[in-house]
């Protein structure tokens, strides 16, 4: 009942209501980073989501397209603009994900939609995770986010696949108002985003 009922008219009625609290400071960031972005305030991208569909996921674009002498984008961490660390330490950079909700291609709780080609390096265990509609926050996120590796966040995902519920999603978006306001796991240390997978984490 909730997974497929009161979850979905939650996300719906929720998603609607922060988009339209936030629509100024949507505007805002729209502007500003369209001025830094050359005319590109958002960043589009495929992305898997319930039982592996693609969807194209909306977010804040927060890294310019610079790119070196051979024509090759430019290293993550010397892309990002000075607005960008500011809205992606903030997490601003989520807020046209509620777009994503509002259409029903995600859930505000979920494992966090990841590149479609991961796909065929997942095994049966990882692939669990798109057995629900992916998240602008989930499980993973609250425990580690960015700072953890990819086998621990799988068994958070689908720890999150197999135990979903009311009381399960209010204490991840509670903890991730406190994540946020921390700005705890934005990193994983080493680059901007977090490093690819590879398949060599397949160990369920």
């Amino acid at each position: 009942m909730y997974k497929n009922l009161v979850k979905v008219i939650l996300d719906w009625v929720v998603a609607l209501a922060l988009f339209l609290v936030l629509t100024p400071v949507f505007l805002l960031l729209t502007v500003l980073l369209a001025f830094v972005n050359a005319g590109s305030p958002f960043f589009l991208q495929k992305r898997p989501g319930l039982h592996e569909r693609l969807f194209t996921i909306v977010k804040f674009k927060t890294m310019n397209d610079k790119m070196d002498s051979n024509g090759q984008l430019l290293p993550d961490e010397k892309r990002i603009t000075a607005i960008g660390k500011i809205v992606r330490k903030t997490s601003l950079d989520e807020i046209p994900q509620l777009i994503n909700v509002i259409k029903g291609d995600m859930s505000l709780v979920g494992p966090r939609p990841l590149l479609p080609q991961y796909i065929p390096l997942y095994n049966d265990f990882q692939r669990l995770r798109h057995n629900v509609k992916p998240g602008i926050t989930g499980y993973a996120q609250v425990n580690g986010r960015n700072a953890i590796g990819w086998h621990d966040k799988f068994k958070l995902d689908v720890y999150y696949v197999q135990n979903q519920s009311f009381a399960l999603d209010l204490k991840i978006l509670f903890q991730t108002l406190f994540k946020v306001m921390a700005s705890e796991g934005i990193s994983d240390g080493r680059t901007q985003t977090v490093t690819y997978f590879t398949g060599n984490d397949n160990k369920e």
